[in-house]
């Protein structure tokens, strides 16, 4: 087997896993706030308090892969030019 028909079925693996995964689970956790939805923050004291609202996913700490964003882009495309 050469390495380029490995190197090529690699990449055909992963891209096809990649849009299982975003078939599957279209959303991710934010990066900005891993998932939880706002920052932290401590105070004088050194104790952790709840920050604010993160802006990125609006306080749900979710987002949209980026795999799904452009099927959905080109989805919409698609049936925009086809009516």
């Amino acid at each position: 087997m050469s390495l380029v028909l490995l190197a090529t079925a690699f990449l055909l693996f992963v891209t096809l896993g990649y849009v299982v995964k975003c078939w599957l689970s279209p959303f991710g956790d934010c990066r900005k706030c891993e998932g939880m939805g706002h920052g932290f923050k401590t105070d004088r004291k050194g104790n952790t308090k709840r920050g604010k609202d993160c802006r990125r996913c609006d306080a749900t700490g979710k987002r949209i892969r980026v795999g799904r964003w452009i099927y959905n882009r080109a989805a919409r495309t698609y049936r925009a030019g086809t009516r």
